[in-house]
Parts: C-alpha cells; sequence; structure tokens
C-alpha cells in the first residue's frame, strides 16, 4: 500500500472507536517516513515496511501497545477519530516552540504520546482502565511538561 491514496478509504469506512477492538498493521512507507515505526489511523497502524508489519503483528508487542493505548485515548475523546486528532494537533502545536529546546518535544511532550510512551510496556494497563491519563499531562502548560519530562 505504497500509494498515497489508498490511504483515503481507511477514512472514509472508519469505524468508531469502541466498535474496534484491534488494529490490522498496514504496510505504507510514503506516509511513514523518517524515525517513526508507525502510527494509529483512524482504526488502523501503519508501518513503513514488512518487518515494522511483522514487530506490530508481534503477540506481546510493546509497539502494538502503545498503539491500542491511542485507540483507548479515541475512545475516551467523545469516541470520536476526529477528536482525537484535532486534540493532537493542538498539543503539537502548542508544544512547537520547545523543539528549540529540546528535539522534538512538540512530539514527545504530547499528552497523549506521554501516556502512550509511559505504559507501553505495561500489556496489563488497557485491561485496568480507559488510558484518560493523558487528560492529567494536558492540564500542564507546554512548558511544565518540558521541565518535569524533559531532558535533565
Amino acid at each position: 500500500m505504497d500509494n498515497p491514496l489508498k490511504i483515503l478509504p481507511l477514512i472514509w469506512r472508519a469505524r468508531r472507536p469502541s466498535r474496534i477492538t484491534d488494529m490490522p498493521t498496514l504496510r505504507n512507507n510514503f506516509w511513514m517516513r523518517g524515525a517513526y515505526a508507525g502510527l494509529t489511523f483512524f482504526g488502523n497502524i501503519i508501518a513503513s515496511n514488512d518487518e515494522g508489519v511483522k514487530a506490530f503483528d508481534r503477540k506481546g508487542s510493546r509497539m502494538k501497545n502503545h498503539e491500542m493505548i491511542h485507540l483507548r485515548q479515541a475512545q475516551s475523546t467523545h469516541d470520536s477519530w476526529l477528536l482525537f486528532y484535532l486534540l493532537y494537533g493542538w498539543y503539537y502545536l502548542r508544544a512547537l516552540p520547545l523543539n528549540r529546546k529540546m528535539k522534538n518535544a512538540a512530539y514527545w511532550l504530547n499528552p497523549f504520546e506521554m501516556e502512550a510512551y509511559a505504559h507501553e510496556h505495561d500489556m496489563n494497563y488497557l485491561k485496568q482502565g480507559k488510558a484518560t491519563e493523558w487528560r492529567h499531562y494536558a492540564k500542564m502548560k507546554p512548558g511544565e511538561r518540558l521541565q518535569r519530562f524533559g531532558p535533565k
């Protein structure tokens, strides 16, 4: 799935986050460039190559757990992919000026990513709750998140 337009049906046929129990992993090296292994996209995981697809599909994979936390976060944003992505973009843009102080700060200090990275190794995390810890981080200003969680 290297054609950039093949991603449009994923948006059109997307189901509400609450109706998804597992996300399939698809390969698309057009959209997945750079250092990121994968991303959650309207109920699918997008990986850049076949090795990435295998890594996400492996049972007990921390990478799959990370993306499943994003699914649960989307469920906690009024069960809406659109609201999840709007909030994600908002938090990203608010932290963008901090990229001068910390490399990729806008990504690392995004409340959704902070929760997902904090719990990606805990395979029982999603069984214990709703993945709403991101709201705690979102209440902090980006500079405060940098002070508390940035490099020491």
